[in-house]
């Protein structure tokens, strides 16, 4: 199947993975998915040529569910994009803040918005996604049922914003990562380069501590480190990382030498460019850091 010019996404339209797709890649077509597990295998099976997948929230943490699926996926991260999240409360016409009683939303958005929830009164109800519980209370047309989505997702589904950006941090962003069936790394030179791998130390005393051990002794930045069970056993836990750095740095191919030394399995997911967001954050950092030891 020839899925060139397509790129998928979990959701409906007017998602905000959809408007990471536009955003990103203006000129590709945006195929909405069902579930995460059916835009990777759209990515997987040709029907399209690239996925934007939700990996990370920096008010409510993870995405559970695609640190589970990456690794099965027979996919490669080729990029990343942060996005500042901006939740609108949506309603069908003649709602009101007074009229309305539920909202209801991707669990991500629900808990990115919790405190602003709580301070309107309205109780939480989780939806498959935010442009789909859009559309579900356009077709309700109930006025004590409110959504939460963006403001694409109201456009799309006829709805009025009747509270703007009630996400609780102003600084809301997401992060996700572009997937591609084909390997692209990056070349070693050209830039801050970030990769993402997952492994599974072997069952000793303090393996994951020696594991780990080869990062900071070659000064290699760990800037994600993620646990989590696999097949229902609490013995068999697989972790996912992201490293700044290239593979053929000696630094890091010293690091992930180690590491496979103490690893039962270790896959590189990909390697690829860092998106101008992490570059800014991690300038801000320094910057913090150089005047905090000037004073």
């Amino acid at each position: 199947m020839n899925g060139q010019g397509r790129i998928a996404y979990q959701g409906e339209p007017g998602a905000n993975s959809h408007m990471a797709c536009a955003a990103v890649f203006p000129e590709m077509e945006a195929v909405p998915c069902a579930s995460f597990e059916d835009a990777l295998d759209a990515v997987a099976s040709g029907e399209a040529a690239l996925g934007m997948i939700p990996i990370e929230n920096s008010a409510n943490g993870r995405v559970a569910d695609v640190h589970h699926l990456m690794p099965t996926a027979r996919l490669h991260i080729v990029g990343e994009y942060f996005m500042p999240i901006h939740h609108q409360l949506l309603a069908a016409p003649g709602a009101t803040l007074a009229s309305v009683r539920t909202a209801q939303s991707h669990v991500q958005a629900l808990g990115q918005c919790r405190r602003k929830l709580r301070e309107l009164g309205l109780t939480p109800v989780i939806g498959a996604d935010t442009a789909g519980s859009a559309r579900e209370i356009a077709q309700a047309r109930d006025p004590s049922r409110a959504a939460i989505a963006s403001p694409l997702a109201a456009q799309e589904y006829g709805l009025e914003i009747l509270a703007a950006d009630i996400e609780d941090f102003a600084n809301n962003t997401t992060r996700f990562l572009i997937l591609s069936p084909e390997q692209a790394w990056a070349a070693p030179e050209g830039g801050l380069t970030v990769t993402t791998f997952v492994f599974k130390v072997r069952n000793i005393p303090a393996a994951l501590y020696k594991a780990l051990g080869g990062f900071a002794t070659n000064g290699v930045n760990m800037t994600k480190l993620e646990s989590y069970q696999l097949d229902g056993a609490f013995v068999a836990t697989q972790f996912y990382a992201d490293v700044e750095g290239h593979p053929d740095d000696p630094a890091l191919k010293r690091a992930l030498d180690e590491l496979a030394f103490f690893s039962t399995e270790l896959t590189i997911l990909g390697v690829y460019r860092a998106h101008d967001f992490r570059i800014a954050a991690r300038r801000a950092e320094a910057e913090k850091a150089q005047a905090k030891r000037g004073r």
